[in-house]
């Protein structure tokens, strides 16, 4: 079939990217599935830091490429072996697909899975093909998902399927938001009732972090970052405290404020500055996490001494540590319930057309979570 998708045919453009047209809406060929593939007629896909950091040339990726990884759609044709899937069926995306048999997928560990990374660093689905095209030209896939685009080929191990009663563009933001900033503070770094937590950074996925500090009990949720009218708004999601990074004493005001240190201080800046921040604010006994992801050629300073005497641990966290076929619907389960309101991380609705300009407002920090719709 014939479908139109946001493609990245050359990294590293130029600012603002309403002029340099990074993207380019194509009309490509789509494959039917395989074995053990869906097609998706995707419905709604949310803009992240992850699809910027490709566009930018922070995180390189094989191109060209149909970009998009945090998206949600419905089913419209099953491949051969899918049995648990239908015709109708509503999914969110898994980034990171789990294969299920590797030594990470069977210990739990579904974001490490070996051959979903090697399929993502590749551009290919997880069985190893590639099923977007222009003629004999093929067009690599972003992370199994590809999202930015009307229909989608995936594995069936990149789907999670949801209730039918939520909107796409809720669902889209439990793909890749909810997971990996809920996951890093509740998941990865084990956040137990009563504890207090530092986020430091903002976006979608620092603000996810918030809403789930508070889901899981934490006494105190202090927020950082260094712009007046994000810090407002993690207090509206239920943020105790805030605190603006750029402040000389920042460290000083989170250690007055949790008495000493954080139990848990997360970082979602992917910028070595904040990650040295969220350390220097972990008290004795505590942890520092992070799901950032800065230029690779970042370094950070760490005084071994420090970690021994004070029991400090530092953690990295990638799709905040979950198997997203048990944990999705656990998160959705919450927002349902009214405890996890992640609606309030939307600030923008747009067409697939205005795709660079809405990576104009992420990377100028203008928007939180901004979700293509499509019709």
């Amino acid at each position: 079939m014939k479908t139109r998708a946001a493609v990245l045919r050359e990294m590293g453009a130029q600012r603002p990217f309403k002029d340099s047209q990074p993207l380019k809406i194509e009309e490509v060929e789509l494959d039917a599935p395989g074995h053990g593939e869906i097609l998706v007629r995707v419905r709604a896909a949310g803009l992240c830091h992850s699809d910027l950091s490709v566009i930018d040339g922070n995180r390189p990726r094989p191109l060209p490429m149909a970009l998009g990884h945090e998206a949600a759609g419905e089913v419209v044709e099953v491949g051969a072996g899918v049995a648990d899937l239908e015709v109708g069926d509503h999914v969110v995306f898994s980034f990171v697909p789990s294969c299920g048999t590797c030594d990470y997928c069977l210990g739990g560990r579904a974001a490490l899975c070996a051959p979903g990374a090697k399929a993502n660093n590749d551009g290919v689905l997880l069985g190893g093909d590639r099923r977007l095209h222009q003629g004999d030209a093929t067009i690599n896939h972003h992370l199994g998902v590809s999202g930015f685009a009307e229909h989608a080929v995936t594995s069936r191990r990149s789907a999670v399927k949801i209730p039918k009663d939520l909107p796409f563009e809720i669902a889209a933001v439990f793909g890749c938001a909810v997971l990996t900033g809920m996951g890093a503070v509740v998941h990865t770094a084990g956040l137990r009732a009563g504890q207090s937590v530092l986020v430091v950074g903002l976006g979608g996925v620092g603000l996810s972090a918030v809403l789930g500090a508070v889901a899981a009990g934490a006494r105190q949720v202090i927020a950082a970052d260094i712009a007046e009218d994000k810090l407002e708004l993690a207090k509206a999601m239920g943020a105790t405290h805030v605190v603006n990074s750029k402040d000389a004493d920042a460290v000083q005001q989170v250690k007055d404020i949790s008495g000493g240190g954080v139990d848990i201080a997360a970082e979602f800046a992917g910028v070595g500055p904040a990650l040295e921040f969220a350390f220097a604010a972990t008290g004795k006994g505590g942890s520092t996490v992070t799901a950032g992801l800065p230029h690779p050629d970042t370094r950070l300073a760490v005084s071994p001494v420090q970690m021994v005497a004070e029991e400090r641990r530092f953690l990295g966290s990638y799709l905040g540590g979950h198997v997203p076929a048990l944990d999705i619907p656990e998160y959705i389960a919450l927002y349902q319930a009214g405890r996890l309101p992640v609606d309030k991380l939307l600030t923008h609705r747009m067409k697939l057309e205005d795709i660079n300009e809405g990576f104009d407002r992420l990377a100028d920090g203008d928007a939180i979570r901004q979700v293509i719709l499509f019709d």
